[in-house]
């Protein structure tokens, strides 16, 4: 007599269901993953060593957030009119075009360093992202079922991370190896610049996968210039319970993401391999983060997972600012892993509550909330910084993030949140 067969683990259910999900990606999302893989490996050196770059040339923190602050302004001012030329152009021309810009601005700063370049370059970066992240959610949604969307915007954020973090390592190392070459130390303005320079090759790589996407455009009857604000005058209370959190976090984000190398270098006096390396491994915690994400949201709901993950966040990010070196190092990783996990898990949400022909405006307008804080805050933490340290900073941030999350629970916890949906429609993926 035959034994009966022994039912699969939790562990084998999970990675099963991680598995068939995958395979129900469409074509358009696996080429879109594939150059975001290459453009965040990339943009992973940039995000590391630009700020060095800076102040390699005798500038202090205070003009690093300033050119943050101008990218930000930049995208938060051009966030609602660029959500509908995104429409207009299609989600592929979009995503070129925003991504060519990009290697652009990186390209002149590197080879005409100057105040005004770096500006002026800064704030086309702005509107170049832009254009990209307001592309991005629509893009996921319109190639995406509901059985395998959360899994999608989670493995695209997860991807990013992992390419980040190779970025971040190989970053670490990049001045050293031209440093050796140009005969100068790695902390030399040229071994930056070199090591940016390369990367614009990384970025124009990415553009042969988008390059393959199918295109279409969003029905001319689904545009009008007057969209965002007819929108914006018909669900005013819930389009501010869906922005009003990711604004307060961005306020407090950007008073602390953008120099997260300078912390590392400035008040534990790590070199840049040592940060690379460390941002590495920490863009990996991130990374697992985003994949565990799904099915910790397909178990307990979306909005659940983005209260507990951020609100136990916080006493991670206390030690990270006030511990020391081990403790900080060790309560990064945790705290980057935790915090961020609920990124596409609510961008998933936020999607599935409006029609198709508002989420590029709708996708614009938490674009314009996560450029608000970033575009103002890094200014005042620069002056923070240069005057009382990274403590003031700190605490601001823990307390910006815990009124967020208050929100978060209050908003769409504690009550059902009303969908802005005329109609419920069954979605299938569509070429962009």
């Amino acid at each position: 007599m035959n034994s009966p067969r022994k039912k699969p683990g939790r562990i084998s259910r999970v990675l099963n269901t991680y598995a068939e999900r995958i395979k129900a990606f469409s074509p358009n999302a696996r080429k879109y993953l594939l150059a975001i893989i290459i453009h965040g490996t990339a943009m992973g050196v940039y995000r590391l060593l630009f700020n060095f770059y800076i102040l390699s040339m005798g500038y202090d923190e205070a003009l690093v957030g300033n050119l943050v602050t101008a990218s930000n302004i930049t995208s938060l001012a051009a966030a609602l009119p660029i959500g509908y030329l995104a429409d207009i152009l299609g989600r592929k021309r979009s995503l070129i075009i925003g991504y060519v810009l990009t290697g652009f601005a990186i390209l002149m700063m590197v080879l005409f360093p100057s105040i005004p370049m770096f500006i002026i370059m800064n704030v086309l970066m702005g509107a170049s992202q832009a254009l990209a992240a307001v592309t991005s959610g629509p893009f996921l949604m319109e190639n995406s079922n509901e059985t395998e969307r959360t899994y999608l915007f989670s493995f695209n954020s997860g991807l990013g991370m992992v390419a980040n973090s190779i970025g971040n390592w190989i970053g670490g190392y990049m001045p050293g190896w031209f440093a050796s070459t140009l005969g100068v130390t790695a902390t030399d303005t040229r071994a930056y610049a070199w090591s940016l320079g390369i990367i614009v090759i990384g970025i124009l790589l990415s553009l042969i996968p988008f390059s393959l996407l199918s295109r279409n455009r969003l029905p001319a009857s689904e545009r009008s210039v007057f969209a965002p604000i007819s929108f914006m005058k018909k669900h005013p209370k819930e389009l501010g319970k869906l922005i009003l959190p990711l604004l307060i976090t961005s306020i407090g984000a950007g008073l602390l993401m953008p120099f997260m190398n300078v912390f590392f270098r400035n008040v534990h006096n790590l070199s840049d391999s040592a940060i690379g390396v460390m941002f590495a491994w920490g863009s990996l915690a991130m990374a697992i983060g985003l994949l565990v994400a799904p099915p910790l949201a397909e178990k307990y709901g979306k909005i659940q997972v983005v209260v507990i993950t951020q609100a136990l966040s916080i006493p991670f990010l206390a030690l990270l600012g006030y511990g020391p070196l081990a403790v900080s190092a060790s309560a990064y990783y945790v705290r980057i892993g935790l915090m961020n996990m609920s990124g596409p898990i609510f961008s998933t949400f936020m999607m599935e509550q409006v029609d198709p022909s508002s989420r590029a405006m709708v996708a614009s307008l938490a674009n314009m909330a996560h450029n608000f804080g970033w575009a103002f805050s890094p200014a005042i933490s620069g002056y923070i910084q240069v005057n009382y340290g990274f403590g003031p900073a700190f605490l601001l941030t823990i307390l910006l993030y815990a009124v967020s999350i208050v929100l978060y629970y209050v908003f769409f916890w504690k009550k059902r949140f009303r969908p802005m949906k005329t109609e419920t429609v069954s979605e299938t993926p569509q070429n962009v």
